[in-house]
């Protein structure tokens, strides 16, 4: 993953409050929707298919503990194959 996590902890933590509500948004092509879906436990969901059906949006709502809690969300979400984090 090429992203610094030690910068993202500290954004998160000076523009979250946690716990608190946090939304995640992912781009999966449609056979990898349920991966994303299982990311977060207790979520809400909401799916928005493009216009041409090759990908779905999906968007994650659920309340976090803390900015670790979401990092590891992220840190999952890196597996699933061609997936896009918004």
């Amino acid at each position: 993953m090429s992203w610094d996590e030690k910068a993202f902890k500290e954004k998160l933590e000076n523009n979250h409050d946690f716990p608190g509500e946090y939304i995640f948004k992912f781009i999966v092509k449609p056979e990898h929707e349920n991966e994303v879906k299982a990311l977060v436990s207790n979520a809400e969901i909401k799916l928005k298919p493009s216009s041409g059906n090759k990908y779905v949006s999906v968007t994650l709502t659920s309340e976090m503990l803390s900015s670790e809690a979401v990092i590891d969300v992220y840190k999952k979400a890196h597996t699933i194959e061609g997936i896009i984090a918004l």
